[in-house]
């Protein structure tokens, strides 16, 4: 009987160690999994940092991966590598209104020099989302830069247009979350991987 116990034991724990592995795989940020690798472009990305963006209520999650760990500003901007940043929304918004947000950041954060330069993306990046109308809770999204490719968006898992190829513009849209007026300091500093996002809806 005993013997029977022991053995159960050890059938358990080794059972055990597939889901602990797998869990130190992910990171969580409220209640979205996010991998800690990823690849893109043949590349080997890792999780800069992730957190969740607020606006009176919890909008959504991001989170930002990078070739080699960056904590600041300019270090993410200075990348060469492939990048991406994820969102996954926490609630239901209006996409053609979000697209409207995103525009307005990457103007507030970038000199009117930088901004000419990425207008096609931007008409883009506004088309794109006029064109969704709504992004539901649990939908997500990817901007995803390539050296030689451009900008990618995709949508629940599906690109939405062709990349688009203005080098510059994955850089201004990053501006948004990283730039001199971020959408949310707090997130600006949970992307850097300077510190987690504290969640006031909890103790």
């Amino acid at each position: 009987m005993i013997r029977r116990l022991v053995l159960l034991s050890f059938a358990a724990a080794s059972l055990a160690l597939p889901l602990a592995a797998s869990a130190a795989d992910v990171t969580e940020i409220g209640s979205v999994k996010y991998d800690n690798t990823i690849t893109l472009g043949n590349a080997k990305l890792q999780l800069n940092g992730a957190g969740i963006r607020y606006k009176f209520v919890k909008v959504y999650t991001a989170g930002l991966y990078l070739t080699k760990k960056a904590n600041t500003p300019e270090a993410v901007l200075a990348a060469t590598g492939p990048r991406r940043m994820h969102i996954v929304m926490l609630r239901d918004i209006d996409a053609n209104e979000l697209g409207k947000l995103l525009t307005r950041g990457m103007e507030q954060n970038t000199s009117r020099d930088e901004f000419s330069k990425v207008i096609p993306g931007v008409i883009k990046l506004g088309e794109i989302f006029s064109a969704r109308k709504k992004l539901a809770s649990s939908d997500y999204f990817s901007i995803d830069y390539v050296p030689g490719v451009g900008s990618n968006i995709v949508i629940n898992g599906k690109p939405a247009s062709e990349p688009i190829k203005e080098p510059e513009f994955f850089n201004a849209l990053m501006k948004i979350w990283l730039g001199r007026s971020p959408a949310d300091a707090q997130l600006k500093d949970a992307l850097l991987g300077t510190t987690a996002t504290r969640d006031p809806f909890t103790n």
